[in-house]
């Protein structure tokens, strides 16, 4: 069924190729201002390092395109699957996942040259019509990896010192908004995704949710706002945080978001002056619970944003483009700046579970790891980020964390009950 549904929702051929083309060359030119040395971090094991986000998303396509659909394709180097498996159990043995860093070898120069044979052997199959959903599958995964390439590097060169950056120049500066209140009614409302286009397993089936009345902030909580949640005590005010979250605070000496550091804050630039009017990222769940809070606020459920961002059940309020706002267009330093919209900028924390829809079912095969066996303490995201391959995320989307997760670019939109 899963099959089925991607099957419908697969590109034309010439579009398809089109973005296969351009995604895998994304990859590489995000990873181009990266030296040998820089590509081999792995500041923990959240993140990996570059060279083995390169070399993942092309065994990806080797393994579930080239290997099972392509008559007579070897195995570029038979030993490497072993090192560039993720977590897919049905593949057999891989390498643990916090000793990528110890991997020097092959070199990144070979790596590049692993990409440049599988994306050319890819070419003989990006015309069949029967493997079009799985192509759309693996453009949507390396995409995914695009995100994390670039929060990952961050992570890593965050703990050099010097702070070197990725990328030169300067940053634009944040617009100011101001706060309003989308007002929603309540009432039974569809969620999940509709049959339009691609979507992850996790993103359906499509179901009704019954909604209370709620409102849902129109723009996201700022630095400024969050130095005002800091002078206020908010990381020392037990009563704010949730039981788990006041421990691990206590257990790291949390004070403020990461990255942060006097006035300044580091970035893919390197350390810069924080901008006030720019939304706050790089904070976990347990954070945004607390401030949520401490305003006098709550998060959103996941349904409830999907709601608004869909424009449902609001005569005045249209639906919001996934793919508006701030999100990355090229390989550029992603910066948030504030845009509007519910899209862009950084994934906005839910107090959603993340948790299997009614009549879910993963689909069969090493596919159905993708997400389906991950739906155990974790939260659920909603929007994108200026991480985010634009075009990439949608109202359905889905994205999950742990609770004291923030290497990412997290951050959040209050709500409250009307």
């Amino acid at each position: 069924m899963a099959q089925e549904r991607l099957r419908s929702s697969a590109q034309d051929e010439p579009q398809l190729a089109d973005s296969f083309r351009k995604t895998r060359a994304l990859t590489e030119a995000l990873a181009a201002p990266l030296s040998e040395a820089d590509a081999m971090i792995q500041s923990m094991e959240d993140a990996s390092p570059a060279k083995w986000h390169l070399a993942h998303t092309t065994w990806f396509w080797e393994t579930f395109l080239l290997r099972d659909h392509a008559e007579g394709y070897r195995l570029y180097d038979a030993e490497w699957p072993f090192l560039f498996n993720s977590y897919y159990e049905a593949e057999g043995a891989r390498h643990t996942r916090c000793d990528r860093g110890m991997i020097s070898r092959p070199s990144l120069a070979e790596v590049l040259d692993y990409r440049s044979a599988v994306t050319e052997a890819m070419e003989r199959l990006l015309g069949r019509e029967d493997l079009q959903p799985l192509i759309t599958l693996g453009i949507a995964h390396e995409q995914q990896h695009q995100e994390l390439l670039l929060t990952d590097i961050k992570h890593g060169l965050f703990q050099n010192p010097l702070g070197p950056p990725m990328w030169e120049g300067s940053q634009q500066a944040a617009a100011e908004r101001v706060r309003e209140w989308q007002e929603h009614p309540g009432g039974i409302a569809l969620i999940g995704h509709d049959g339009e286009g691609f979507a992850f397993d996790n993103e359906g089936p499509r179901h009704r949710v019954l909604l209370e009345p709620f409102a849902l902030a129109s723009s996201l909580v700022t630095n400024g706002e969050w130095a005002e949640f800091i002078a206020d005590g908010g990381y020392g005010t037990a009563s704010l945080w949730l039981s788990d979250g006041w421990a691990w605070v206590q257990e790291h000496r949390i004070a403020s978001p990461d990255y942060w550091r006097g006035e300044e804050h580091f970035t893919l630039q390197g350390w810069v002056d924080r901008d006030p009017s720019a939304p706050v990222t790089h904070i976990s769940f347990y954070e945004a619970d607390a401030f949520a809070t401490w305003a006098g606020a709550r998060l959103p459920t996941e349904f409830e944003w999907e709601a608004v961002a869909r424009g449902q059940h609001a005569e005045e309020a249209p639906a919001h483009d996934p793919a508006g706002g701030n999100q990355l267009d090229e390989a550029a330093p992603p910066h948030p700046t504030g845009s509007e919209g519910l899209f862009g900028d950084c994934w906005q924390f839910t107090r959603s579970a993340y948790l299997p829809y009614p009549r879910y079912e993963a689909p069969s095969g090493a596919v159905g790891e993708y997400n389906g066996k991950f739906m155990s303490g974790q939260v659920v995201l909603r929007g994108a980020s200026c991480a985010t391959v634009r075009g990439h995320s949608r109202a359905s989307y889905r994205n999950f964390f742990y609770p004291h997760q923030r290497w990412q670019f997290t951050g959040l939109r209050l709500a409250k009950d009307l």
